[in-house]
């Protein structure tokens, strides 16, 4: 069978019987996707037709310490062949390992770590404890979860109801969760007040949550959740009011503060987590992805020892149980993960090859007049499309921009997919300069193409 063979025959098994996160079957299979990735080293993956790729977004935001890294699969291994699994009301060593290790690293007094297996999980986990921490002191009236438009905390039947972007189709799934309220985010590019500086817009984000207490009642609301550098809209990076102001807010009301680090965390921003940028604590804080680098599937809930407290006693533990929650596997897996961030120093990688790359991304904005805007912190930077830059115009349907962009990403060799005008970029934590550069040529031939297309600029 040759290599063309096989990889046709993968496709169609995949287009037969897979279902994609967010593809449609048919459409994949008149573009001859979906690609198959057979092994990865770095930023790298080569397919199956033995093509090599850089993936922009290392997975999703999550392969930090990149592709290949066999140490972590013989973490796995042995920890497999000593024991898989455990039995009914015990842990294991790397568990337990891996609990203190992620209550030494992470700020203040977070200490008190639920496992799960993903990012939703995670944030509904978060979501059940601070709901059940309000009972618990007898606040029963407050289930209400502020969360912010255009944020993203997953797609299970709870958190998928929180925050919200165009992207997010949540009318085959209504109706919607009880008790989530929206505050406005802290984006200076698209502010709703002309000429607001991006401190005037953190602090009017801020206070629109205070206001949204009083308006709710503070004996209705448990916590606000938010991502520290949102995504979904495009690595926005509020100014440094904004989230000593929110712990002001939230201690001020007795509301619960939650930190969706899933994709922030681990050194994604330049720091270990992205709450460390403010030096402020979250009551509760989420990770995934990074805590593991996608090798397999891992996540938690980590609260302080003031909110754990609430749950100790026999009468009052947490209610809650996930069959894979704490896995052996998972756990040894995890530990080697968070040793090589650690020993090879990968967070200060980000730090500073994630200023190169939004200095580069910044230095194409003179010769693309479709950049509106670029924004982000270490390696979760993003650039904002437009038609017309003075005006902050967006780009009609029928521009299908965000199609020809797809298209014209994967002609020059990089995986990188957008939905809209934001597109956001997350590589693993080892990239070097020199591939950032790689990606920057990708990303300006295909702005050069798509301005040409639609009669923005000449070829240069």
């Amino acid at each position: 069978m040759t290599q063309d063979t096989r990889a046709q025959q993968l496709r169609q098994k995949s287009t037969r019987y897979l279902w994609m996160h967010n593809r449609d079957w048919i459409q994949m299979a008149e573009e001859g996707e979906p690609m198959i990735a057979v092994s990865g080293e770095g930023v790298r993956v080569t397919d199956s037709e033995g093509s090599s790729w850089i993936d922009v977004n290392g997975g999703y935001n999550s392969v930090n310490v990149g592709y290949g890294r066999t140490e972590i699969a013989d973490a796995a291994f042995e920890q497999m062949n000593r024991v898989s699994y455990f039995p009914n009301g015990t842990t294991t060593e790397p568990t337990a390992s891996l609990a203190r290790k992620l209550a030494q690293i992470t700020p203040g007094t977070l200490s008190r770590v639920f496992p799960v297996s993903g990012g939703s999980e995670a944030n509904e986990t978060a979501i059940k404890i601070a709901r059940a921490y309000h009972k618990r002191r007898g606040d029963a009236g407050r289930y209400k979860i502020i969360s912010r438009v255009g944020s993203y905390h997953g797609t299970t039947a709870g958190v998928l109801w929180l925050g919200g972007t165009p992207q997010t189709q949540r009318a085959d799934f209504e109706p919607a969760y009880p008790g989530m309220v929206y505050a406005p985010a802290p984006l200076p590019y698209r502010s709703e007040i002309e000429g607001e500086t991006a401190s005037e817009c953190a602090i009017r984000c801020a206070s629109a949550i205070e206001d949204i207490i009083r308006l709710e009642g503070p004996d209705t609301i448990a916590a606000v959740i938010g991502e520290p550098v949102a995504v979904p809209l495009g690595a926005v990076v509020p100014s440094d009011e904004y989230w000593p102001m929110l712990r002001d807010i939230c201690d001020r009301y007795g509301v619960l503060l939650i930190a969706d680090e899933v994709i922030n965390g681990f050194g994604r921003t330049g720091k270990m987590f992205a709450m460390e940028h403010w030096d402020v604590v979250p009551d509760i804080m989420t990770i995934a992805k990074g805590i593991i680098s996608s090798y397999l599937p891992l996540a938690a809930a980590i609260a302080t020892e003031e909110v754990a407290a609430a749950f100790a006693g026999e009468e009052d533990y947490l209610r809650h149980v996930l069959t894979s929650s704490g896995h052996p596997v998972s756990a040894a897996a995890s530990l080697k993960n968070i040793e090589i961030i650690e020993s090879e120093r990968l967070v200060d990688n980000a730090a500073r090859v994630g200023a190169y790359f939004k200095e580069q991304l910044e230095g194409m904005s003179g010769d693309h007049p479709s950049i509106g805007d670029v924004r982000g912190i270490g390696l979760l930077v993003a650039m904002e499309l437009v038609k017309d830059r003075e005006t902050k115009q967006t780009f009609a349907p029928e521009d299908r921009v965000a199609d020809r962009l797809n298209e014209s990403f994967k002609k020059r060799g990089i995986i990188l997919r957008t939905a809209g005008p934001v597109i956001n970029m997350g590589p693993p934590l080892c990239i070097t300069e020199s591939e950032v550069d790689e990606i920057i040529h990708a990303l300006d031939l295909s702005l050069w193409e798509l301005e040409g297309e639609l009669g923005m600029a000449q070829y240069a």
